[in-house]
């Protein structure tokens, strides 16, 4: 099911060679599809967003006010969790909130010779954004908290938020209870390439927005792409995947039931293991066989498993840290005596979880830190969705007469010397 990859004694880039990843790169065919899909919603709006609608949510709509969900519906979902539900998230809001408050930034100002010269910055939220919580089949109401919680934070005032409903226009409950639990000011029954283009683009009474973050299929994560420059966007979000380093003091049960809860989100998920312990790796590859046999998604696990599925023997652990950091992976957990001691050698990673008892999914659902994360190797580059992705700096500057006259012949020079002669004017006619 999952294959064994001996890399003792073989260099970190033969290693990388021998394993299959997935990229968000290679589907040339629906990229094709979500480019017509994006342009025809900009050129003809309403008319086609409503046929989108029809065909791919197979939501039969009249009129974009249909989209919009009710206080009725909202009221509604309330009635249909349980109170058990309910005080979950409120315990996981709490815990979100808490570990992300500690990110914001503030506003500062220096003064320079007296306050002859000022200078700062303000950070200041962005106005309107919207966020993708996947839908249909499945329901993720713990992407709603990642994505609002972090937007409220840096003082968003208005969250748009989109969401696929079924067949007959109705959201899953428990995605509605998290949003209104969150603050969510509207969510629109909407979802796939056609509901990232209605918010990039503005589609009345669908409000433009500032910002798409969320983490969605193929045709989602390629329409935020082509929208990228008509609004920002968080990432380009890959299949998911996970990476476990472990020596010999892990449990092959607790490894082998993470690395089966990676590959049950999707076929084309990753799930490596890295160990220095071939005796580990066969415990490991054994319980995961009888485990996977008894999950209700066995098809996606085994199909995950199989194609990218990888244990990988090193040297030694240190050796299995920098393949890691080759890998740059969503999430990255370390099963070994001391965590702590290879924290620091962890270079690139979307999300770090130390020691046996600190799973990944701790982190997608209760923990505190975001679980919208870097993926197919973005790590590299991309940080995890955080306050930062709502906010926006500008800078400010004031100079009096005094002191600019000590700077401005520099200025001119400065300007010449890029062949800008009316920036050099623009300094030396306030002393002519």
């Amino acid at each position: 099911m999952i294959s064994l990859i001996d890399g003792r004694e073989k260099g970190i880039f033969e290693i990388m060679n021998s394993l299959q990843r997935p990229s968000h790169l290679d589907f040339n065919e629906e990229n094709e599809i979500v480019k017509d899909i994006v342009s025809n919603i900009k050129k003809y709006g309403e008319t086609a967003l409503i046929d989108y609608i029809r065909r791919f949510d197979k939501f039969a709509i009249d009129d974009i006010e249909e989209l919009l969900v009710t206080d009725a519906e909202i009221d509604k979902a309330y009635n249909e969790v349980s109170y058990e539900f309910i005080a979950i998230i409120k315990k996981a809001k709490e815990r979100i909130w808490k570990y992300h408050i500690k990110q914001k930034q503030n506003s500062w100002i220096d003064f320079e010779d007296g306050s002859q010269i000022i200078m700062g910055q303000k950070i200041l939220p962005m106005d309107r954004v919207g966020i993708y919580v996947p839908g249909g089949k499945a329901a993720y109401p713990s992407s709603v908290l990642m994505n609002v919680i972090p937007a409220k934070i840096a003082g968003v005032s208005e969250i748009i938020m989109v969401t696929p409903p079924n067949s007959q226009g109705n959201i899953n409950p428990y995605t509605l209870v998290a949003a209104d639990m969150v603050g969510v000011n509207k969510i629109y029954k909407m979802g796939g390439a056609q509901s990232i283009a209605a918010l990039a683009f503005g589609i009345t009474p669908i409000p433009k927005v500032d910002k798409i973050t969320g983490p969605g299929n193929i045709y989602v994560t390629l329409a935020k792409k082509q929208v990228y420059g008509y609004v920002d966007i968080d990432m380009i979000a890959g299949p998911s995947e996970v990476v476990i380093v472990a020596d010999s003091s892990a449990s092959p049960g607790y490894v082998a039931a993470d690395l089966l809860s990676q590959a049950e989100h999707d076929p084309l998920a990753t799930s490596i293991l890295i160990t220095d312990s071939y005796e580990l790796a066969e415990m490991i590859k054994q319980e995961v066989e009888k485990q996977a046999a008894t999950l209700p998604k066995y098809d996606i696990v085994r199909r995950s498993l199989k194609d990218y599925g990888a244990m990988i023997i090193v040297d030694n652990i240190e050796q299995g840290i920098e393949l890691s950091n080759e890998i740059a992976p969503e999430h990255l957990e370390l099963a070994v005596q001391e965590p702590f001691n290879l924290l620091g050698k962890v270079k690139h990673a979307g999300s770090i979880f130390l020691g046996n008892f600190t799973p990944e999914p701790l982190g997608d659902y209760m923990a505190g830190p975001n679980h919208i994360l870097p993926t197919s190797g973005s790590a590299r580059y991309f940080s995890p969705l955080s306050v930062d992705d709502f906010i926006k700096k500008s800078s400010f500057l004031f100079y009096s007469k005094e002191a600019l006259c000590h700077i401005y012949q520099d200025v001119a020079k400065f300007a010449r010397t890029e062949g800008l002669e009316a920036h050099a004017r623009s300094v030396e006619v306030r002393f002519k």
